[in-house]
């Protein structure tokens, strides 16, 4: 089975965030390895499609997704 692409990836996490957190360490697993695959250092999230959107939720985001190996951004 093929990693999904990044885009596919990043989707995939917005469902599991909207969804309690659910198997959230399997996408972000799958996240990072659609990541390295296309060659890229960080995902880009949209802030206006998470759960929690504002500083403290985008940080504790970052962090978690850091201690996993992946580097978050916000698009503008």
């Amino acid at each position: 089975m093929s990693n999904p692409t990044v885009e596919a990836a990043i989707n995939s996490i917005y469902d599991s965030l909207r969804a309690d957190n659910e198997d959230l360490d399997l996408r972000i697993a799958a996240l990072k390895a659609a990541l390295t695959e296309a060659g890229l250092k960080e995902a880009v999230f949209d802030p206006s499609k998470l759960v929690q959107n504002n500083r403290s939720g985008r940080k504790l985001m970052q962090a978690y997704f850091r201690q996993r190996g992946v580097t978050v951004t916000f698009s503008a």
